[in-house]
């Protein structure tokens, strides 16, 4: 397993850092990589993202010194959300067929998980959010059928889009892990604008379904003193506490994002002024 482990970082220093500091400090420039594990630990509540793309063999996560138990869902919870090809989940011997768009939520307590691909010219790629877990709640396959749908935005505003909650209250259990996608319609750009922070929670945002000439400009930094990270197809970005999370695309596409923190409550966030963005 490829493990990059990322330490908390301040506002105030935040705001000298040069475009290769932003870089290093929260983008994950390579999530998937065939036949690999690759998963970066940040210290902003522990939030653990990144992908597998099992292709030639099935893979399986570890869990070391790193993480000082004797498995890695000892003391943690896991979502997925399959971005690529068909694929399956095998948690504890329970068999799960994973399409394109399917999620699971695994919890506290699974041994042994491991994870295939159908057709080794088209892979699953599974994109993993995992928090610490008090508890055990029981493990729930989501077909994006399952999830709950969030219409938002307007086509005059750009920000026409559909939120799908996967491991959320409306749709099942969990510790504190909150994590779904956002799908933005043809001609929509914006993701979160106005936008907001949630001091109480931390997230990691996972753009795809970019062609090569697109980028994502995602927006970070205390609202006074933005910053941007330029976003390629397939990249995370972490967003700590304190900083704005929002983004505008050279055209549509979609994200994943994962919610670490305090409490589950979707809602729970502190609103910016537009007059107060600088």
């Amino acid at each position: 397993m490829n493990l990059d482990i990322r330490r908390p970082t301040h506002p105030d220093d935040s705001k000298f850092y040069t475009t290769d500091d932003l870089r290093e400090k929260y983008l994950m420039e390579q999530v998937f990589i065939c036949d690999e594990v690759n998963f970066m630990y940040s210290h902003f509540d522990r939030i653990v993202a990144g992908g597998i793309m099992p292709v030639n063999k099935a893979l399986t996560i570890e869990a070391g010194k790193e993480f000082g138990t004797e498995y890695f869902l000892e003391r943690r919870e896991l979502g997925v959300i399959n971005i690529g090809g068909a694929g399956k989940i095998i948690a504890d011997g329970v068999v799960y067929d994973m399409a394109s768009k399917d999620g699971l939520y695994v919890g506290m307590g699974t041994k042994d998980i491991s994870f295939e691909s159908a057709d080794k010219q088209n892979p699953a790629k599974f994109y993993i959010n995992s928090a610490p877990a008090h508890t055990t709640y029981p493990t729930v396959h989501i077909e994006i059928s399952k999830a709950n749908p969030v219409p938002m935005g307007t086509v005059e505003e750009c920000n026409k889009r559909t939120i799908y909650q996967y491991v959320h209250p409306a749709v099942l259990k969990s510790c504190q892990l909150l994590m779904g996608m956002t799908v933005l319609d043809k001609g929509s750009v914006w993701n979160t604008m106005p936008c907001h922070t949630h001091e109480r929670r931390m997230e990691v945002y996972f753009y795809f379904d970019m062609d090569e000439n697109s980028a994502v400009f995602h927006l970070m930094g205390e609202a006074d003193e933005t910053r941007h990270i330029v976003m390629r197809n397939e990249q995370a970005v972490i967003s700590p506490s304190w900083s704005i999370h929002s983004g505008c695309g050279t055209k549509n596409y979609t994200f994943i994002w994962g919610m670490v923190g305090e409490n589950q409550t979707f809602t729970d966030m502190d609103a910016v002024r537009m007059e107060d963005l600088r």
